[in-house]
């Protein structure tokens, strides 16, 4: 039986998290963790698997031998951009727990809002007890633009807590119990939603698609007064300075952000003083890492054992 080619593993998560998931994993073949010092400056010629989010920029030229190449999450604009990338098979991250994971976060963050979590805690600071006219979730309208797996989901989730929920995305998408909207129908959809969840991939039609246009179109008619903004997607996929002069005119009321155009998000951002903000650093659905490695090693073999990879990205399309 041939040797089993090594693989390059070249993420930028918690360290200790990659090393713990790495025991164990992978067995029989070398792993080259690009962490570790001990591989500064080594030849990663004739290798033909890499693990990767958000890569040196010279990892392609250092290993032009790649047969196949891993996104360690759901996303993959960061590997497109990378420099040289070759024209071998991206796959891209599935699992239950990357789902199940982003699911939690929105539907988190759509009852944090619901519930007026930040005036209650302002409140609570002053040690003021004052009871604020509370609306249910049946009274919302949660609207998901994009209704691939982690949208289909949330989806699913916001339901079981009584939300109304619709969708959106490029093309048409049937879920059962879920009125759905595609393509020139945004207006549409948006005139209908409070709270607005975004879970696009980013490609060229849906960069910098969140921005004050967009947002003057949301329903006004929801119980909270003003809607809603929840991105849980991809940063490009939104205009901050938009965003913070909505969040300033009460054009948007609230927004959660997990990800942002630049990051990690600039100090002297408005965004981290603003009291209808809740930020977190893109760990709605950080990858677990474990789960990561399962998947890596499963496509492996069914690429060695001649057998279709599965999850391959549209490179055409950006996800």
């Amino acid at each position: 039986m041939p040797e089993k080619s090594p693989v390059i593993v070249d993420l930028k998560f918690i360290p200790q998290e990659v090393e713990d998931g790495l025991k164990g994993a992978f067995p029989g073949r070398e792993v080259i963790n690009l962490a570790d010092l001990a591989h500064k400056g080594r030849d990663l010629s004739g290798i033909d698997y890499a693990v990767v989010w958000k890569s040196d920029p010279d990892l392609f030229s250092r290993a032009p031998d790649l047969k196949v190449v891993f996104s360690g999450g759901a996303g993959v604009d960061h590997v497109l951009t990378l420099p040289g990338l070759p024209d071998v098979p991206l796959v891209r991250f599935v699992d239950r727990s990357l789902t199940t994971r982003m699911s939690e976060w929105v539907v988190m963050n759509c009852l944090l809002h619901l519930r007026q979590h930040r005036a209650y805690e302002a409140r609570a600071k002053a040690h003021i007890w004052e009871d604020l006219s509370q609306p249910e979730a049946a009274e919302m309208t949660v609207g998901v633009m994009g209704l691939g797996v982690l949208g289909q989901d949330a989806i699913a989730k916001l339901r079981i807590m009584g939300f109304r929920t619709i969708g959106w995305s490029r093309s048409r998408k049937s879920i059962e119990g879920v009125e759905t909207f595609a393509g020139d129908e945004l207006d549409a959809f948006l005139a209908r939603t409070d709270i607005l969840v975004g879970l696009l991939p980013l490609t060229d039609e849906t960069r910098g698609i969140f921005n004050a246009a967009l947002f003057s179109k949301l329903s006004r008619n929801g119980p909270l007064g003003a809607p809603v903004f929840i991105n849980g997607g991809r940063g490009g996929s939104q205009v901050g300075t938009d965003i913070a002069e909505a969040l300033e005119s009460g054009v948007l009321g609230g927004a959660s952000l997990d990800v942002f155009e630049q990051e990690p998000l600039d100090k002297d951002s408005p965004f981290w003083d603003m009291d209808n903000v809740y930020i977190t650093p893109h760990v709605a659905a950080s990858s677990d890492v474990r789960a990561l490695f399962a998947h890596v090693e499963q496509q492996m073999q069914r690429f060695e054992n001649g057998l279709p990879l599965q999850h391959l990205v549209d490179r055409k399309a950006g996800y």
